[in-house]
């Protein structure tokens, strides 16, 4: 569960309230002003540490079980980019007058889910299962997605690797894939690495033979 937020404020500090006389999602008093989304969250027993500079995001992002976004909706890819450089973790957006001031704006993209002044307890609650939900998911979705590239390359490395050993050495690919085979285990290393040496090994010393041509 997420119990901790690295919460990035993009506005400066209203007038000032009694936080004594705060309520989760209620007006802080006469003025009308909505309590702060720090105080809000706090008074239901969250951590929150906030920040405003890279600088800030860099040194708080190891306590957080999360962050959240104060922020318009134009600054949330920038910020999401800030986050994502220093450590992965859910991000969640928090929607209100300040950040979502008109209905024409779009939401923007990237999050993992939405907080706001007007929610109850148990919406937060839900709204962060949710959140945490999809951020793993997309997670794994993501680590999926590298695996599957990182495979693809390695086949292009193999695959271009025999071509070039079955023009040199004579003989069928299936000869130099099991060539690259036993290469690889006397090197101790991966197949794909040892085809990659090959093929830039190659290309080198083609390279440097069209050169001599030219000359």
């Amino acid at each position: 569960m997420l119990r901790s937020f690295l919460l990035i404020d993009g506005f400066e500090p209203e007038p000032s309230y009694s936080p004594s006389s705060v309520k989760p999602g209620q007006p802080s008093g006469p003025s009308g002003l909505e309590a702060s989304t720090a105080t809000i969250l706090q008074n239901l027993g969250f951590r929150v540490e906030t920040a405003t500079s890279f600088h800030e995001v860099q040194f708080l992002a190891g306590k957080a079980d999360a962050a959240l976004l104060s922020v318009v909706p134009q600054q949330v890819e920038s910020w999401r980019q800030k986050i994502a450089a220093v450590r992965s973790l859910p991000l969640l957006w928090w929607c209100d007058r300040r950040t979502f001031p008109s209905y024409e704006y779009k939401l923007p993209p990237g999050i993992d889910g939405m907080l706001g002044p007007g929610m109850s307890a148990m919406e937060i609650h839900c709204a962060l299962l949710l959140g945490l939900n999809h951020y793993c998911q997309w997670t794994e979705w993501q680590q999926e997605r590298e695996q599957l590239l990182s495979r693809l390359e390695e086949r292009k490395w193999i695959d271009q690797a025999k071509r070039i050993l079955s023009e040199i050495k004579c003989i069928s690919e299936a000869e130099a894939y099991e060539f690259l085979r036993k290469q690889a285990m006397n090197e101790r290393k991966r197949m794909s690495d040892v085809a990659a040496s090959i093929v830039k090994v190659y290309q080198l010393l083609h390279d440097e033979n069209q050169g001599s041509r030219k000359r």
